[in-house]
C-alpha cells in the first residue's frame, strides 16, 4: 500500500486513461466483438487517444491559471509521453498492418493523400520532443529546451487538421463525419487563447481562489514555513 500512496489521484487517473484505450482494444479482440475492419478501427482508436492526451495535456497549464493548481504542470510530461506513444503506435499500424512495409506504395499514398502528409509531418514533430522532455535534456539545451517545446503549439493544430482533413466529409459547411474533429478544434482554439499572455494575466486576476479572498486577506503577507 506505501508503494501505491505516493502516487496521487490525478496521477493514478491519468494513467488508467491512458492505458484504458489498448485495455479496451485488447478487451474486445479477446471477446471476438472487435471491429469488422480492425485495421482501420485500430488506426483511428490509437489516431483520436493520442489526439485527446496531446490535448489534455495542453490544458494543464491554463487550469493552473485559473484555479492555482500547480499539480497538472507536473503531469504534462507524462501527457505528453502517452500522446507520443500513441501516435507511434497509430503510425506503425499504418506502415506495417495496413500496409505492410511497402515504402513504396507509402511514399506514393503519402504523397497523394495530403492529411497523411500532414498526420506524418506532426508525428516527425512530436519525435524530438519526446526524446527531449526529460530533464536531463532541460539541462543540456538550457532556453533552447522552452524554444524547442513551443513547437507543440504547431503540433497540436495540425493534428486536429490531420483528425479533421481524415475524415469523410466538409469542415467548412458542417457536412459529413466532422462532429468530433470540430469539438477537438473547439476545445484547443478555447485553451490556446489562454496562452495569450493578455488573456492569461486576465485570468490570473480573476480567478476563483483570488475572488474569494477578502481585500484583508490579500493584504497580509504570506506566512513562511
Amino acid at each position: 500500500m506505501k508503494k501505491f500512496s505516493r502516487y496521487t489521484p490525478l496521477q493514478i487517473a491519468i494513467h488508467l486513461y491512458a492505458w484504458s484505450a489498448l485495455a479496451w482494444i485488447i478487451f474486445e479482440l479477446a471477446t471476438g466483438t472487435f471491429s469488422i475492419n480492425p485495421i482501420q478501427e485500430l488506426e483511428q482508436r490509437t489516431g483520436r487517444h493520442a489526439i485527446t492526451l496531446l490535448v489534455l495535456s495542453l490544458i494543464c497549464t491554463p487550469v493552473n491559471t485559473i484555479f492555482k493548481w500547480t499539480e497538472p504542470l507536473k503531469r504534462r510530461r507524462a501527457l505528453g509521453l502517452y500522446a507520443f506513444l500513441y501516435a507511434a503506435i497509430h503510425v506503425i499500424i499504418f506502415v506495417d498492418l495496413d500496409y505492410g512495409l511497402a515504402w513504396s506504395l507509402i511514399g506514393e499514398t503519402v504523397l497523394q493523400k495530403p492529411y497523411i502528409v500532414v498526420g506524418m509531418t506532426t508525428f516527425l514533430l512530436l519525435i524530438p520532443l519526446a526524446f527531449t522532455s526529460f530533464d536531463i535534456w532541460k539541462k543540456r539545451l538550457g532556453k533552447n529546451w522552452k524554444r524547442l517545446h513551443k513547437l507543440i503549439y504547431i503540433i497540436a493544430p495540425l493534428a486536429v487538421l490531420h483528425f479533421a482533413w481524415s475524415k469523410k466529409g466538409d469542415l467548412f459547411t458542417l457536412s459529413g463525419d466532422i462532429v468530433r474533429p470540430l469539438i477537438y478544434g473547439l476545445v484547443l482554439a478555447i485553451f490556446l487563447t489562454f496562452r495569450i499572455p493578455a488573456i492569461r494575466k486576465a485570468l490570473a486576476s480573476f480567478s476563483p481562489r483570488r475572488l474569494i479572498q477578502s481585500p484583508k486577506q490579500e493584504s497580509q503577507p504570506a506566512l513562511r514555513e
